[in-house]
């Protein structure tokens, strides 16, 4: 089993090179914002049963996959309302399972971030839209992605489209294409 997590800051294509990694591979997605978005729909974000089910839930789906040994791309950006630790957390699961964990970076320029942040796409689950907060909020998770492990692979999405990306993070950790059809 490999887990394949893929962070970075809003708006840095996480889902979408996520998406095209799973196409052509065929490895499952499963993208943070399934288990954020439905939180959503009974708490607020931040609260304390939201970040306690939020890891909860996350940590479950992960473990599962690593114990049936069903490899995943699992998105994910660092902010402060993660628990500190939390990728380690999760390396420790998927270790104990005896899986391995592959950490992808991928960076975006402030520039393009704020250009990217409006897109359409973004309303899909309940992402942030607003440049004003992630201004606001920035620093914060500047703070929290200093706190990640290094990443196996790091790519900068400004400069490499979501397919080629893809294709570097199947290349990088030996990842199958998936069958035609």
């Amino acid at each position: 089993m490999k887990l394949i997590f893929i962070w970075g800051p809003a708006a840095s294509g996480k889902l979408t090179v996520a998406r095209a990694l799973s196409a052509q591979t065929g490895i499952t997605l499963f993208h943070n914002h399934l288990v954020v978005d439905a939180l959503l729909e009974r708490f607020q974000f931040g609260d304390p049963e939201f970040v306690r089910l939020r890891e909860a839930m996350w940590m479950t789906v992960i473990d599962t996959a690593a114990c049936s040994g069903k490899s995943l791309a699992f998105t994910f950006q660092p902010e402060p309302t993660v628990a500190a630790g939390f990728a380690d957390r999760v390396r420790t699961v998927v270790e104990g399972a005896g899986g391995d964990v592959k950490f992808v970076r991928l960076t975006v320029s402030r520039h393009e971030q704020e250009q990217r942040i409006g897109a359409e796409g973004r309303k899909e689950f309940r992402k942030m839209t607003s440049v004003a907060l992630l201004r606001a909020l920035r620093a914060d998770f500047e703070r929290s992605e200093a706190e990640m492990p290094p990443a196996d692979v790091t790519i900068d999405t400004e400069a490499v489209l979501p397919d080629p990306a893809a294709r570097r993070i199947a290349g990088a950790f030996g990842l199958d294409a998936a069958a035609p059809g």
